[in-house]
């Protein structure tokens, strides 16, 4: 009887021990949920995608959609380098002196000039090359306008009256050499300091027609690359503070347009996973499931690891991830640890 007696008060404290490790355990793993949110989501993501069989067959996308995301994802690429390179600028391609795009593109530039200077040689002159020029020529300096530039953009406009030009063009009265000289004095309102000296150039040293247009598109060409540079100066500040939620967006509408866009991305952080869950295994069952949240794999270590496996990867088998690691970090990771640094 004394030992019946005894019983339910073991059984009691049992109970009250067992309640309080449950409470504890409890408040830990809630604990664990607050302050591990991106091991938690990840591991979710890779548990569900690794466990759970494929439901539908693989959607099929036509060749527009391939190149659309082909594009929002070169958008992507160049949006985070401006973002992550303050030093970023645009530069000509300066193609090999002896490849074979630098040869087709200096032949067909030599049968445009020389066909040129064979319409202006003629009698009466044939200005119809010489206007496409002219009428190129206007949409670029007026694209160099800032919006509130609504005098010298009305000056342009009258000066390069393309329809006043093809009329003194059919009667043989048009002064093509007095419009390329108002270009060149408008190109040196417009250039940047830097082009000054190449905008001289052309108004000391003029030679026949063909010359002059040939160096005013040269230096054209060099004046649009110092528009953009000074716009991606100019919008660099706002992207950044904006990144994070620009580059989720894009690299979802990336993925919704093609779904086996980043299956080799998939299949690489499944195996650097895969790779760091054996040892945290381990530590699981010592630990006990109080632990468990702690124990998983940060993304980091997980992203770590693959940039490890990228070192020793054998390119002849295997295809590489489709994804910029820069990216994949701005675009999954980064904004999950700045909610858990918050």
């Amino acid at each position: 009887m004394p030992l019946n007696d005894k019983r339910p008060s073991t059984s009691s404290s049992e109970e009250q021990s067992s309640d309080t490790e449950s409470s504890e355990r409890s408040d830990s793993m809630t604990s664990a949920s607050d302050s591990d949110y991106s091991r938690q989501s990840f591991n979710s993501d890779y548990s569900s995608k690794h466990s759970s069989p494929a439901s539908s067959p693989p959607k099929m996308i036509t060749f527009d959609e391939l190149m659309a995301s082909a594009r929002d994802l070169s958008n992507l690429s160049l949006a985070h380098e401006i973002i992550v390179n303050g030093q970023f600028q645009v530069e000509q391609p300066d193609l090999p002196q002896n490849s074979l795009e630098r040869r087709v593109k200096e032949i067909v530039h030599k049968v445009f000039w020389d066909r040129l200077e064979a319409e202006l040689n003629e009698d009466p002159p044939e200005y119809k090359h010489a206007i496409k020029l002219l009428e190129e020529i206007k949409e670029i300096l007026v694209s160099f306008l800032s919006p509130g530039a609504n005098r010298l953009r009305t000056l342009i406009c009258e000066v390069l009256d393309m329809d006043l030009i093809r009329q003194q063009a059919d009667k043989d009265a048009m002064d093509i050499h007095g419009l390329a000289n108002y270009i060149i004095n408008v190109m040196g309102k417009l250039c940047a300091p830097v082009r000054d000296e190449e905008v001289k150039k052309l108004k000391e040293n003029p030679g026949n027609i063909v010359s002059m247009f040939k160096g005013i598109f040269r230096v054209l060409d060099l004046m649009k690359m110092d528009m953009v540079n000074y716009t991606i100066q100019s919008l660099r500040p706002q992207l950044q503070r904006h990144s994070v939620e620009y580059e989720r967006a894009k690299f979802q509408s990336i993925l919704e347009k093609t779904p086996s866009a980043l299956d080799h991305t998939t299949e690489w952080i499944k195996e650097s996973l895969e790779e760091l869950m054996p040892s945290q295994s381990c530590t699981n069952d010592a630990s006990g499931p109080a632990k468990n949240m702690k124990a998983l794999p940060s993304p980091i270590l997980v992203l770590n690891t693959g940039y490890l496996k990228l070192l020793n990867w054998d390119y002849e088998k295997k295809i590489l991830p489709e994804v910029n690691g820069n990216i994949l970090y701005g675009c999954f990771f980064k904004p999950k640890l700045d909610v858990e640094s918050k």
